[in-house]
């Protein structure tokens, strides 16, 4: 008798327990009910406002979304919410798995607005500031005004070294307008993370993104090791190439001779020519068909959507979600009939696409990619295809020898484009790690040994100007460049588990999944619909058997 009232009390113990992590978990759901409730309100605001400020550029437009921002961050730097997460965090009683990740993933959000309301406030006004004088900078080239798009045209179509050089210059000038007010913003954000506990803003926002600082670096030290004796044989072939279009000695070529600002993308130096593909097609209606052939239709985003130039507008491309309850989607672009717009509207919708398919039975925090990584690596999946003589041949018409005629000079200029901007975003990834470790130091030599030695290309004798600024997304993404190279890494991973696994196709062939719904139905359930429900390595394994490995990316563009 005595034994069984121990075992009853035994079972009585656990019942109890069980009930109150049950109660736990209604609990904790109550509060996550009435919490996101808040945050949507206050976040769809904020996305609208920047969504029309950065197609106005007016000054009563970017006040709004500064305004609106601030309001989100009221909300999530408040202290006594922040307190109720960390009491349920604590507790362990959560047992949803769903809750569960709904609360780590709200906890590392609010954790990194714990600082004083004024400090995010002054980081919110200042780096709508930057953005706004990004967006109606316009460089100047014999008393005309000039877009980026056109600083590109010049620098790709021009022979003249002289005036390559004055156009290159000419767009560097905004590095004088904005680098002051991002080295204070450096310094405010520093500050920020520091009253959080962490030793600078760069280790907090990777930190609290789920990622280890020091395995990311790692892992760009092994791509670094990947890719370097490649992108040496390959630059050695592009200086000769140069050199011989120019008219110059290989040690001549400059900056300005790479055909872009940044030579972040691959100069031309096949005898393939993309863009003579591209120009007299419609770049969106390229876009809407070849998405609707695959079975995920984009009309009703492109509805609302801003694609084309006009004043003061950002002359960049991005995909906002404005409402995630409503997929209310859109695309901002400054659409021209390049190869370069081409893979930019297939990159942005395939953004646009991972927020569509979103499960909306999750949780409002959980609806949003399993990392930013991981949206890139759907994005590029999708871009690539403007350089795939496949998608060419199906999507422009190509007769079957004019496909087979480019095919290996595709392929030569995807890979080259992977090596050329592999070595760009460790430029990038390495600069803001040290610019954010010591502000103080000297910024335009750190950036130009960073350029010497990962792109192999000569600083201008001389020079000491702020071109780190110039990349406006080390202002206004911060600490983000890097997730586009294992964005490249994760399409390398997916494209091939896609090709094999689910299209059984030989590696290594080209294609371009038109029409094939299998391939849509793949991403939908196995990446869309699941949000991010799972940690992102864990998502990555779920679907394609493997964690995030750079071995496909290697055997697809290094080996």
């Amino acid at each position: 008798m005595k034994k069984m009232l121990i075992i009853l009390a035994i079972f009585s113990i656990i019942a109890c327990n069980n009930k109150k992590e049950n109660n736990m978990d209604a609990e904790f759901k109550t509060y996550l009910d009435k919490l996101e409730t808040q945050l949507s309100i206050a976040y769809n605001k904020s996305t609208e406002a920047y969504f029309n400020a950065s197609i106005t550029g007016k000054d009563e437009d970017w006040k709004l979304s500064s305004a609106k921002e601030m309001e989100m961050n009221a909300l999530m730097s408040d202290t006594k919410t922040f307190k109720e997460l960390k009491k349920y965090k604590e507790s362990n009683q959560i047992q949803n798995d769903t809750l569960k990740r709904a609360l780590t993933v709200l906890y590392n959000n609010y954790l990194s607005k714990q600082i004083d309301t004024n400090i995010l406030n002054d980081m919110n006004k200042m780096g709508a500031d930057v953005e706004k004088k990004f967006s109606n900078f316009r460089a100047n080239i014999n008393g005309k005004k000039i877009t980026d798009n056109e600083i590109e045209d010049i620098l790709k179509r021009e022979k003249d070294s002289k005036k390559l050089e004055y156009a290159w210059k000419a767009h560097k000038e905004v590095g004088n307008v904005v680098a002051s007010d991002i080295i204070s913003l450096v310094k405010k954000r520093n500050e920020a993370a520091r009253k959080l506990g962490f030793k600078n803003f760069h280790e907090m926002n990777i930190t609290l993104s789920e990622q280890n600082p020091d395995e990311l670096l790692k892992f760009f030290d092994e791509l670094d090791n990947l890719t370097r004796d490649a992108f040496k044989n390959v630059k050695i072939e592009i200086d000769n190439k140069l050199s011989k279009e120019y008219n110059i000695s290989a040690d001549q070529i400059m900056p300005w001779h790479y055909q872009n600002r940044y030579f972040q993308e691959a100069p031309k130096i096949y005898d393939l020519d993309l863009d003579t593909y591209y120009h007299d097609k419609n770049i969106l209606n390229l876009t809407e068909t070849y998405y609707k052939n695959l079975g995920h239709p984009i009309d009703d985003m492109v509805k609302k959507s801003d694609l084309f130039e006009k004043p003061g507008k950002n002359q960049h491309a991005y995909c906002i979600d404005i409402d995630r309850n409503k997929n209310d989607i859109r695309v901002v672009a400054n659409i021209t009939p390049t190869n370069k717009w081409m893979e930019t509207m297939l990159h942005e919708y395939g953004h646009a696409l991972y927020q569509k398919y979103m499960n909306q039975q999750l949780p409002w925090i959980l609806k949003q990619p399993a990392h930013t990584f991981a949206t890139e690596g759907i994005a590029m999946l999708f871009g690539r295809f403007a350089t795939n003589s496949e998608w060419m041949k199906d999507n422009l018409s190509l007769s079957n020898e004019e496909a087979s005629k480019i095919s290996v000079d595709c392929h030569k200029t995807m890979r080259l484009q992977q090596l050329v901007f592999s070595r760009w975003v460790q430029v990038v990834y390495r600069f803001e790690k040290e610019m954010y470790s010591n502000p103080d130091q000297d910024l335009n030599k750190l950036w130009w040994d960073l350029v010497e030695k990962y792109q192999k290309m000569k600083r201008p004798e001389g020079r000491n100007s702020p071109d780190w600024a110039t990349k406006i997304h080390i202002a206004t993404f911060p600490c983000y460049y890097h997730n586009y190279l294992l964005g490249e890494i994760f399409a390398s991973q997916f494209y091939t588990y896609i090709n094999e696994k689910i299209l059984k196709n030989s590696a290594g062939s080209d294609q371009s999944w038109n029409n094939k719904k299998e391939v849509a139905k793949f991403l939908e359930e196995n990446v869309y619909k699941v949000g991010n429900l799972y940690f992102w390595d864990d998502m990555i394994k779920k679907a394609t058997g493997e964690k995030l490995t750079p071995k496909y990316y290697a055997k697809q563009f290094v080996n």
